[in-house]
């Protein structure tokens, strides 16, 4: 049997709320608190239900206790075993079946906080008494340019699309590569502002000394090479947004004017004497922690707590693994080409990558392998303490660098095969009809994989 861990949600960085929530957990472990199920997404989103000692059947059928109205569900999909010291849930062997944070599971014992998936549908197990909100997820895959369809991306895009019709200013954090100009370009067209102009400012790619003019403007006269009187930024973004990229980059002796310019809307451009007021919304992006440059000096606390009103942080793909497919043939159909142009083999070798340096770094890996050959895939190097295939102790998933690459990347996918069947048949108890099931391959190709990697007798795989 599973035990799933518990789910944190996007609200939890009150560290008193976290307190609390940690005692809550405490007592629900010990049998003091009752669970409630909470609807997250799909058709019946924002449903909730105490769960009371006894068992509940779930589906989309009139006659089960919690009735899901979601067609990509079963009629009876899932049991729910309700116990004074928690609840087991229980896949009635649905034809899509149930899952935990991307794991399917046959048996699975739930703790407060786990959030598991039914077709299109999300269920979240909380304490009746908890005072966490609850987060319909989107239902979008894809918020402009920005694409996901994992838990983590769905948040991020409840939050967009809340933001996006305001006129608060917006922080987007993120590592590197994570795409924070797309972030704020996406919700600068979903704003009521989106046929105004989208001015960027990199402030990491601008000289100090050039930085107040591009942001203020500047008079003629104002210094040596200022021949003529100059917009900046924020006056160019006129009905618009402007996009401060690396916002934490900015010299601390100009900070006082940016906070100026959100609190009053007002700019004066150097040299002149007059403030212009402005209308424009502004939206800031960084990879550091500003918080930390706040403890360290680098930057004022009432600037940070200013842009910081509106706050999104953008996950590493690492966080995400799920969306490394969907990304791959985003690439590929921007690139006009097929989900072919890259086989099977590349796309394993692609989804068990880290990538540290996040969406971008795969964009790069994509276009150069499709454009130059899959001879040419660089040599994706895992973390430290990992391998390509996650299992940093096994050893299979370490491809021989003193090999040809063909068969250097061969060996790899059969021990990715080896231990994925290793898994399946051990999780299925050697049952070839359920693990075929599970694998969303046919029976005879599983028996077939099998018997390739040695592992039909000694599964003792049967069938059902």
């Amino acid at each position: 049997m599973v035990a799933c861990p518990s789910v944190a949600q996007p609200y939890d960085d009150d560290d008193e709320q976290q307190d609390e929530q940690t005692a809550t957990l405490h007592r629900a472990e010990s049998g003091r608190v009752r669970l409630k199920l909470v609807v997250l997404s799909g058709p019946s989103a924002g449903r909730s239900q105490v769960l009371e000692p006894g068992e509940y059947l779930v589906g989309k059928a009139p006659t089960c206790d919690i009735v899901l109205s979601d067609k990509t569900i079963s009629r009876q999909h899932l049991k729910l075993v309700v116990r004074q010291d928690g609840v087991q849930a229980v896949d009635m062997e649905s034809h899509n079946g149930s899952f935990c944070e991307g794991l399917r599971f046959s048996e699975l014992e739930l703790r407060p906080g786990t959030v598991i998936t039914l077709g299109t549908t999300e269920l979240k197990f909380v304490p009746e008494d908890t005072r966490e909100r609850s987060v319909t997820l989107s239902s979008r895959t894809q918020f402009g340019a920005l694409v996901g369809s994992s838990r983590k991306m769905r948040e991020v895009f409840t939050l967009l699309e809340r933001m996006a019709p305001g006129g608060s200013d917006v922080l987007i954090q993120g590592e590197t590569g994570t795409g924070k100009e797309l972030c704020a370009e996406a919700l600068h067209q979903e704003s009521p502002r989106g046929k105004g102009p989208f001015v960027i400012v990199d402030l990491a790619g601008i000289a100090p000394s050039l930085i107040e003019s591009e942001l203020f403007g500047h008079v003629k006269g104002a210094f040596t090479g200022a021949q003529s009187d100059r917009a900046g930024a924020f006056e160019r973004a006129s009905g618009g947004t402007v996009f401060l990229d690396e916002v934490g980059e900015l010299p601390l002796e100009l900070q006082p004017r940016l906070l100026r310019v959100l609190e009053r809307r007002q700019v004066k451009r150097v040299g002149a004497n007059d403030y212009r007021t402005v209308d424009m919304r502004v939206v800031a992006a960084t990879h550091v922690d500003l918080e930390g440059a706040v403890k360290a000096g680098k930057f004022r606390r009432d600037l940070f707590h200013r842009l910081a009103v509106l706050r999104v942080t953008l996950p590493p793909l690492r966080e995400r693994p799920d969306d490394i497919a969907l990304l791959i043939d985003t690439v590929l159909k921007r690139m006009g080409r097929p989900p072919s142009a890259l086989s099977d083999q590349t796309r394993a070798l692609l989804t068990q990558y880290p990538w540290p340096g996040n969406v971008r770094e795969l964009r790069n890996v994509v276009e150069q392998v499709v454009n130059l050959g899959e001879e040419a895939l660089p040599e994706l190097e895992p973390l430290p303490g990992e391998s390509l295939t996650g299992d940093a102790h096994s050893g299979a998933g370490t491809p021989e660098l003193d090999l040809p690459f063909k068969e250097a990347k061969e060996r790899l996918i059969e021990g990715f095969e080896r231990d994925y069947l290793k898994g399946l048949i051990e999780r299925c108890e050697g049952n070839i009809s359920r693990a075929s099931r599970e694998a969303g391959i046919d029976r005879v190709y599983l028996r077939k994989l099998l018997k390739k990697h040695g592992l039909e007798d000694r599964s003792g795989a049967r069938e059902a």
